[in-house]
């Protein structure tokens, strides 16, 4: 099945600006990151999909780290929902969404995931913080579960226990992601955790960490069958935690993190069925 992303109208000049602008790879999927390699090690005529749907989630995510006056942010984070529902009307005028339809109509991608990303954001720009372990949980859910959803619709997932399973991985990761940025979190007034660094910051990072690792059990990351956009990015960010637990989760004042030959080589194996 050819890609939905290469059915696109239009061979303007701005069309071919915005296709090379959008595609794989783009500023969602930079090369040596997590969502690079997810990408790459996914089929050929799915990449240029993947890192669509990427880009719209990392254009809705950005207003809460690039726009520093929250009424801009709230302003561009209307505009964007308004930009989806006109997406699924079947008039985008973002260059993005005007290629993202395309997938949308071929893979069947619900509004749903993306609806609740806008909703999700936009309880963090009224509220820059999670009053508990279980709210932040359920924040990663909707925005990293609802993302890796899309992905994987994108793959053909359809059983609903499949999908469950898919963004169950998706809140571990989001979760390892929130552990790993508390310090950049901190520093931009987003508080995740107590701003200090005792022994009990590091106790709270322990008992997330464990909590992570709830939605993402072994035999769930060792299991056949899921889709290698979904199955690369969660043996790498397991790979984090376990460096992030190894450094005793030193990250309020340090950005702790993989090397990219170790994230593909990684991704090398996660592809061929083999444990990390």
């Amino acid at each position: 099945v050819p890609s939905a992303a290469a059915t696109a109208s239009g061979r303007t000049m701005s069309d071919l600006a915005a296709r090379a602008e959008w595609l794989f790879p783009n500023a969602a999927t930079p090369l040596g990151s997590s969502a690079y390699y997810s990408v790459r090690f996914s089929p050929a005529p799915l990449r240029d999909d993947l890192a669509l749907v990427l880009a719209c989630h990392r254009e809705i995510r950005s207003v809460l780290v690039d726009c520093s006056d929250p009424r801009v942010a709230a302003l561009k984070l209307q505009w964007w929902r308004e930009e989806l529902e006109r997406t699924y009307a079947g008039s985008p005028r973002h260059p993005l969404s005007r290629l993202l339809a395309a997938v949308i109509r071929q893979r069947g991608l619900p509004k749903t995931p993306f609806e609740q990303l806008a909703e999700q954001t936009e309880r963090e720009l009224l509220r820059p913080g999670h009053a508990d372990e279980t709210t932040l949980a359920n924040a990663c859910e909707r925005v990293s579960g609802g993302l890796f959803e899309l992905l994987a619709r994108c793959h053909g997932v359809e059983d609903p226990q499949a999908l469950a399973a898919v963004r169950r991985l998706g809140t571990f990761c989001g979760l390892t992601y929130c552990i790993r940025g508390v310090g950049a979190s901190l520093r931009r007034g987003r508080r995740v955790i107590p701003a200090d660094e005792s022994p009990k910051t590091r106790e709270l990072l322990r008992r997330m960490a464990q909590r992570a690792r709830q939605f993402a059990p072994e035999q769930a990351r060792r299991r056949a069958g899921l889709p290698d956009s979904v199955a690369v990015r969660a043996g790498i960010l397991h790979a984090l935690l376990d460096e992030l637990e190894r450094c005793d989760f030193e990250v309020l004042d340090r950005h702790l993190g993989l090397t990219p030959l170790r994230k593909l080589w990684i991704a090398w194996r996660v592809s061929r069925g083999r444990a990390r």
